[in-house]
């Protein structure tokens, strides 16, 4: 028996509960994993509350990485004593221990940490999507992050600063807009107290930005769209205060702008060739120093509520992750 969390009906962050599980042998393609840290994201929130198909009872969680500790017959990609990460499309990550198939499991370099490669993992190969795959993010090009101190947010900011891009970010508070600055922000916008679509175009001498990236959703939805240029890329990846109301398709007709919902996992999921190309850039750019995973917030696995009350405050910055208690 190993300790999980678990979630038997969809709700507040009450609903997590400290239980103990069985954790069965590796079938035929799969390993076990004895885990280091567990990544946090949004989506988790999403799941527990019931906002994404998720029957209960199910144990929650989507990404982490730890040491190999079985492997099941035909598995070759990796070895009993491997440590490997992981951003899975099955949940279960919320545990000591877990199966997984041995597919979705990449290999972390020595050079990287193993609770940074889980803190990273997730938010990293999205960060990675966002700017090589839904939008190309090329030198000289201007773009504007929602969130930019968020756990994707700030992953975006500085990759996208790496290969020189002015990137403009909004945050909530002045101490999220010192980490943004850090991050690569050139320009940061406090959206409480300035009109961010404002601010955008005065910094762009009212050209508009090449892309969006935003993950807040509702709050932000319109007003990002006045802030393209003309074939500006719209990329939204997440709806942190609610689903935008519809628009007319004839809303993006003056200007010609592309808009588009970037999943992780249609871009990556399911092919192993990608996720390795992406898993292999993220990584070397982590080890390199080009990205600097923060660390920023540390729960133990059994406070997986109180994680989560923080998340949905918006009071994280950077990654949050979860430690298994013995660890």
């Amino acid at each position: 028996m190993v300790k999980a969390i678990r979630v038997h009906e969809h709700g507040g962050p009450e609903v997590l509960t400290w239980e103990d599980v069985v954790v069965p042998d590796p079938k035929e393609g799969e390993i076990r994993l004895k885990q280091k840290a567990i990544g946090i994201n949004f989506l988790d929130v999403y799941m527990r509350r019931g906002q994404y198909p998720q029957p209960v009872p199910f144990t929650p969680g989507m990404e982490g990485a730890g040491v190999v500790t079985a492997v099941g017959a035909g598995v070759t990609s990796c070895k009993v004593g491997d440590v490997v990460a992981y951003a899975s499309g099955q949940v279960g990550s919320y545990a000591e221990e877990r199966i997984l198939p041995a597919d979705q499991a990449v290999p972390v370099p020595s050079s990287v940490d193993p609770v940074e490669a889980a803190a990273v993992i997730f938010k990293g190969l999205t960060a990675y999507v966002m700017i090589h795959r839904a939008f190309k993010v090329e030198p000289g090009h201007t773009i504007l992050v929602h969130a930019a101190a968020g756990g994707v947010g700030y992953l975006i900011c500085q990759w996208a600063s790496a290969i020189g891009a002015t990137v403009i970010g909004t945050v909530s508070t002045k101490e999220k807009a010192v980490q943004a600055k850090e991050d690569g922000c050139e320009h940061v916008i406090l959206y409480k107290d300035e009109d961010f679509v404002e601010r955008v175009m005065e910094i762009t001498s009212g050209k508009g930005v090449d892309v969006v990236f935003d993950a807040v959703g509702k709050d932000t939805f319109n007003g990002s769209l006045e802030c393209l240029k003309t074939r500006g890329y719209m990329v939204v990846y997440g709806t942190a205060s609610g689903e935008p109301e519809p628009i007319s398709v004839t809303k993006l007709a003056p200007r010609s702008i592309y808009l588009t919902f970037a999943s992780l996992g249609e871009y990556i999921g399911g092919n192993r060739e990608h996720l390795l190309i992406a898993a292999e850039a993220l990584y070397s750019n982590v080890a390199k120093g080009v990205l600097k995973v923060r660390l920023n917030h540390k729960y133990p696995l059994s406070q997986a509520t109180q994680a989560h009350i923080a998340l949905e405050s918006r009071k994280t910055t950077g990654s949050v992750v979860l430690i298994p208690d013995e660890e």
